[in-house]
């Protein structure tokens, strides 16, 4: 092989690797989700013992118990296991089951599905894309537009609140904007 056509390779190579396709503009959009893996002593020195229990061992919240089924506060959850961005507040409603609902992730590659028959009923399980996390289900109940109403585990999500914007800021006293 010549040096020029290594070259070539290499360059396709990278373009494929990329998801680049020769002719055609680069893929737009967030960069792919990179896999993290710890040990089971390191998750468990990471994690609370919910967490654990819900992320690593696919346990379950209690409804109604968990931290986030009735927050109304705008912002973003994110994996309690690798901080990954899951869903935005804006995606939230109130299902009415006591766990917290959405109709849609923050971005679909940021979530991974499988299918779960532990209960000894077919579910389609949520984890992590980039830890590998127990989140929870998804189910074709949900509202519209999606149909979709992912049922997630408080302990599985961390919240961020939004930032305040500066026009909600209060002005020190006897300061107008």
């Amino acid at each position: 092989m010549t040096i020029r056509q290594s070259v070539i390779f290499g360059l396709l190579g990278a373009a494929l690797v990329i998801g680049a396709v020769p002719g055609q503009a680069a893929p737009t959009g967030a960069a792919p989700v990179h896999r993290i893996t710890h040990t089971d002593r390191e998750w468990k020195r990471l994690l609370t013992p919910a967490q654990y229990t819900v992320l690593r061992q696919s346990g379950t919240d209690e409804p109604y118990k968990g931290a986030y089924w009735n927050n109304h506060n705008k912002g973003t959850y994110v994996c309690a296991g690798c901080s990954l961005p899951l869903f935005t507040s804006d995606a939230k409603f109130d299902s009415g089951t006591g766990w917290p609902s959405f109709w849609q992730p923050i971005q679909k590659d940021h979530v991974l599905q499988k299918e779960d028959d532990s209960l000894g009923t077919v579910r389609t399980e949520v984890t992590c894309a980039r830890c590998g996390g127990h989140l929870g289900h998804v189910f074709d109940d949900g509202p519209q537009p999606t149909g979709l109403r992912y049922c997630m585990n408080s302990n599985a999500m961390k919240f961020i609140p939004a930032p305040k914007s500066s026009a909600s800021a209060k002005m020190p006293s006897g300061k107008k904007p």
